[in-house]
């Protein structure tokens, strides 16, 4: 008696799975990623450059990239960045040095990462270019008012300056390019050039302030080097 078509095509199938499971298990055994033994494609993997090696410097068992853009993003990435800190530490017992933490500032963000003296000298222009005032006075800021202990009321930053970031082993990245277009806003006629002012800011950042090409490359290659990301605004 012959075999129906349907056992036939059922013979086929196994025989064609069962081939198709050895030539994967082949494939994993000899190296290849599951993509590699589904696809015969190389998996992606980011070109790595010395300029991006500080990211894995950092040490900690959980990495974290908290992205921020705007004077008051600048203030609520401390808040998050000690939330993220906080939890670790109740819910798994972890302590700072088991967090690799970085911190963005970029685009309108981007002077809070400056000291007090190139705030002084030209927080006023900047202050007016992004729409902001010191909350203290209400006034052009002359100084790093997120680096500033006391201010009155209720803070984005919650009382967490820049500094006592840096002290407990945080780290930030700054966009380079936003840098120098700062360094522009704030150049007048008979006073310093553009790239006077930059090369200034270059020497005036916060504590262990890294400069990145541009901040979106800095949002892209840590998530390559492992980085989780949080955008905070």
């Amino acid at each position: 008696m012959s075999p129906s078509p349907d056992s036939s095509a059922r013979r086929s199938f196994l025989s064609r799975l069962a081939a198709g499971t050895a030539a994967f298990g082949a494939a994993l055994a000899a190296g290849s990623t599951p993509l590699q033994a589904m696809t015969g494609r190389e998996e992606f993997k980011p070109t790595r450059h010395p300029q991006d090696d500080w990211f894995d410097q950092i040490p900690g068992k959980h990495r974290m990239f908290f992205d921020t853009i705007t004077p008051n993003g600048a203030a609520e990435g401390l808040t998050f960045a000690n939330n993220y800190a906080v939890a670790n530490k109740a819910g798994y017992g972890l302590e700072g040095a088991d967090l690799a933490i970085v911190i963005c500032y970029r685009h309108w963000a981007t002077p809070f990462a400056f000291n007090d003296a190139v705030w002084a000298k030209y927080g006023a222009a900047w202050g007016k270019a992004t729409n902001f005032n010191d909350p203290a006075t209400n006034a052009p800021p002359v100084r790093n008012v997120w680096n500033a202990k006391g201010l009155p009321g209720r803070q984005p930053n919650r009382g967490l300056t820049v500094e006592m970031a840096v002290a407990r082993g945080w780290h930030f990245a700054v966009c380079d390019l936003a840098a120098r277009a700062f360094a522009g806003l704030a150049a007048r006629p008979g006073g310093p050039t553009t790239d006077e002012i930059y090369a200034e800011l270059k020497q005036s950042t916060l504590g262990n302030a890294h400069f990145t090409a541009a901040g979106i490359v800095a949002v892209d290659r840590a998530q390559e080097r492992g980085y989780s990301y949080s955008y905070i605004g």
